[in-house]
């Protein structure tokens, strides 16, 4: 390919007050339309915006979760346009002076590898309201719940180079934002929107393409999509010879492809001038110190802890610590059985899997850590083998009881009484005296595989009860 993707992500943050950035209305997810819409959201006549103080404290937990520069003096700017959707017929937001400046974070491949990503400011917004299509036959209607919601636009440097680095951003940025207990990131219901900005350069050159927008794609998924699609479409404009024009496009998902919205503003456009209404935000280093206290461990430094205290690889560090509820589960589950890489292997395969099938989150397993925690444990004291545990596991998931509870109403409990299983093994091997000669004449290779034989003989004599290991021992001093 002669030409290099050019990408830089604008994510639009919804942050997680109870109450809106310039009022007291609720922000509550669902709601029946317009019952969340006070009249300061409605931009009734001499209504006046009271700024959200923990948006503010929110931003500056952001931007000192990147290390950024925070600003000590922040304004808030008019961002005139008309939308039927947007009551004032202004946005309030920042533009020249934002809450948070240059910073940069790690982002992880699915490869392994790691880079760095920059991001040049993050400011505070009001959302605006919401036009349905749907349900009005011909006409649309506004729901303003939404208005007023305060959001975090986080933008990014222009370093992004492929779809699959723009998905690994994503995700890296909402494992912070949720660590950082700023936001649920929850893309489905809103609270997580990106804007992709695409150019294409010739390979080599630094001279900047004329990008597209790409606005409001609002899933990983459908962000990797939307970006191939307008790589292959700009690239095939410049091969033929035209020229990209600027503009904002909109991903169709049903149709996998991009198509144009409306040509492109630009900052002129706006008319953006300082909010009259509202004072500037200044804040002092006592209070930027407060915040910082309360910092959680962060993802970047729970990886390398989880790799170091643990003993875990780095693959199974990266997973663990995906997301915060899912990093708490595990440390818990670690805390209950005192073996963190049966433990890992547990939450990564039987637990993560499950979810994935059910389409359940880490929030909302059935299964607490603590009870997995217990099930490891009969593993460890060898109450029950590893292929017993999985069918407790199931019948936990199923809200049968806790592991011990399915032990003993089941009867799995391993038998690992030397005397009772030496004399099953005595009776497997007095049964099937032609395998024993085969096996006596055999060489090591062929041995192995009788061996599993007369294992499986006498599992199916117990029942599946009996300590696979005692069984190979005893097996192998009686089978000389």
């Amino acid at each position: 390919m002669q030409w290099e993707p050019v990408i830089g992500l604008e994510v639009h943050l919804q942050l997680a007050t109870r109450s809106k950035i310039f009022s007291g209305s609720p922000t509550t997810f669902g709601a029946e339309p317009n019952t969340q819409a006070s009249a300061v959201d409605l931009a009734m006549p001499g209504m006046l915006p009271v700024l959200n103080e923990q948006a503010v404290c929110y931003a500056v937990r952001f931007g000192l979760g990147i290390g950024a520069e925070i600003g000590r003096r922040s304004v808030f700017d008019r961002k005139n346009y008309f939308y039927p959707d947007l009551p004032k017929g202004y946005q309030i937001s920042q533009f020249e002076a934002p809450i948070v400046g240059k910073g940069s974070f790690e982002i992880l491949m699915e490869d392994g590898s790691s880079r760095r990503i920059g991001i040049t400011r993050a400011h505070l917004e009001e959302d605006a309201g919401k036009s349905l299509h749907e349900d009005f036959h011909g006409q649309t209607g506004i729901d303003l719940n939404r208005a007023g919601t305060p959001l975090l636009e986080i933008v990014s440097e222009p370093e992004i180079r492929s779809a699959a680095e723009a998905v690994a951003y994503l995700k890296a940025l909402h494992s912070l934002v949720t660590y950082l207990g700023i936001s649920d990131g929850n893309m489905s219901e809103g609270s997580m929107r990106c804007d992709v900005n695409i150019s294409l350069r010739p390979v080599g050159s630094d001279t900047l393409g004329t990008r597209a927008e790409i606005k409001n794609v609002n899933s990983f998924r459908f962000v990797e999509k939307a970006i191939r699609h307008e790589i292959e479409r700009q690239a095939d404009i410049l091969d033929d010879g035209g020229q990209v024009v600027q503009e904002t496009r909109l991903y169709d998902a049903e149709r996998d492809e991009t198509r144009s919205m409306r040509s492109k503003e630009v900052a002129n456009d706006y008319r953006y001038f300082p909010e009259p209404d509202l004072l500037p935000v200044v804040i002092d280093d006592a209070y930027i110190e407060s915040i910082r206290s309360a910092l959680p461990e962060l993802p970047a430094d729970k990886r390398q802890r989880f790799a170091e205290q643990y003993g875990l690889s780095q693959y199974d560090a990266n997973v663990l610590s995906d997301s915060r509820a899912l990093a708490d589960y595990f440390e818990q589950v670690v805390a209950d059985c005192g073996d963190a890489k049966i433990a890992a292997n547990w939450v990564q395969v039987e637990l993560l899997g499950q979810l994935n099938r059910d389409e359940r989150s880490i929030e909302n397993c059935p299964v607490s850590a603590a009870d997995l925690g217990a099930l490891i444990s009969r593993i460890l004291d060898q109450s029950i083998s590893g292929k017993m545990a999985k069918q407790v596991f199931e019948a936990m998931w199923q809200g049968e009881g806790s592991a011990d509870d399915i032990i003993a109403a089941k009867g799995l409990k391993q038998v690992s009484d030397s005397g009772a299983l030496e004399a099953i093994v005595d009776e497997v091997v007095a049964a099937n005296s032609a395998q024993v000669q085969q096996y006596l004449a055999a060489d090591d290779a062929k041995r192995k595989k009788l061996l599993g034989f007369f294992v499986g003989q006498v599992m199916k004599l117990s029942k599946g009860q009996a300590n696979p290991q005692m069984v190979n021992e005893l097996l192998a001093n009686k089978l000389v």
